[in-house]
């Protein structure tokens, strides 16, 4: 694989020990990689353009037990057998995630993992108050990732001769995202997916009408200002049922961007999670899997096993796990069932990328 060269341009202040033992990261902005020629202007210009983003920021974890140099960080985040991809959901930002990646890049160093703020939150924010719903529902989510990922050049080119997976992960918004991939992007073994709590609700009318809802009465009090008693009342309830079973420290990420964000923009995503008109297909869906908590307030359990269902997914694909929709977070809530299943999240995933770029290799 040609070195990779944007991974020298991080944030300076970024630069730290990851909260994971022995981990490094660092926090990247593509328009400050685009504005000191790491990437290519035209792309990022184009992908954000077509987004409706004005920037996209994403932070990266590897495996290290000292301090990666600057000199070396380029070939440390290239010579890889691939890279997990995180996508957060609604009202998320990469913090949501915690150790995970950490984790993940621990037990396999030869992978790097990549924790983005998408969707027009966090560092991601969208260039209009009031975003088009094709840019803030899970779809639209799904194609910002790719042509972020196509701007840093992470895909495996044809004839390339140094075999790599990408490993998406998403959660509850993002792993809906998941369902959209372009699958015709990648070769054999060249992708693999995981979709924690997805919030596909194409067969779910009662919580597709609640999001919707609650999505527009979010708007309704971005607009009027004189109902700011109702969002201070929404708010707790949302994010209560969002966040069940997660740390303080998740929610109170969740809560600090929902205050952050614009009303308009929150509420336009949540509401899109209600309005998906594009269904995905029915096929094999090789190298993905679900995992659902049987306790998730936010996705309803037999509804998105009997969707599951209707797509072809495989008895092998599927997971159902005790826990919430924070079923990897480890809260006070459930937090027994929670810690066996991050241990069960991390091993889905690790083996998923094993088997993935055996299959490539072998052809």
């Amino acid at each position: 694989m040609p070195g990779i060269t944007w991974a020298d341009g991080y944030d300076p202040l970024s630069r730290a020990s990851g909260t994971y033992p022995g981990t490094q990261t660092a926090r990247y902005s593509l328009r400050t990689l685009a504005d000191r020629g790491l990437v290519d202007r035209g792309a990022v210009n184009q992908m954000l353009i077509a987004s409706g983003l004005a920037d996209f920021h994403w932070r990266v974890v590897w495996a290290d037990e000292g301090a990666t140099s600057d000199a070396d960080i380029n070939t440390r985040v290239s010579n890889v057998d691939g890279y997990v991809i995180f996508i957060h959901g609604w009202t998320g930002t990469n913090e949501i995630w915690e150790d995970l990646p950490g984790l993940i890049v621990t037990r396999n160093p030869h992978l790097v993992a990549l924790v983005a703020d998408h969707n027009g939150f966090g560092g991601t924010p969208f260039t209009n108050p009031m975003p088009d719903f094709e840019h803030c529902s899970p779809i639209g989510a799904m194609r910002a990732i790719e042509r972020w990922l196509d701007v840093l050049k992470l895909r495996r080119e044809p004839g390339e001769r140094h075999f790599r997976t990408i490993n998406f992960v998403g959660h509850s918004m993002g792993g809906a995202a998941l369902f959209f991939l372009n699958e015709t992007r990648f070769g054999l073994g060249e992708q693999t997916r995981t979709a924690i709590a997805p919030a596909l609700l194409l067969r779910d009318e009662a919580h597709r009408a609640f999001y919707t809802t609650l999505g527009l009465g979010i708007g309704l009090v971005g607009r009027l200002r004189a109902l700011d008693v109702i969002d201070h009342a929404l708010a707790p309830t949302v994010l209560e049922v969002l966040t069940d079973g997660a740390t303080d420290y998740v929610r109170d990420e969740h809560g600090h961007v929902y205050e952050a964000t614009p009303k308009s923009v929150t509420a336009r995503t949540f509401a899109a999670m209600g309005v998906i008109t594009e269904y995905p297909q029915a096929h094999s869906w090789q190298s993905m899997q679900v995992i659902l908590g049987h306790r998730d307030r936010l996705v309803g359990l037999i509804p998105m096993l009997d969707l599951l269902q209707e797509l072809d997914f495989g008895v092998d694909q599927v997971r159902v796990v005790m826990g919430t929709h924070y079923l990897f977070s480890l809260g006070t809530s459930m937090q027994k069932w929670h810690t066996q299943n991050r241990v069960l999240v991390v091993e889905d995933i690790l083996k998923q990328h094993a088997a993935a770029l055996k299959r490539q290799k072998t052809g």
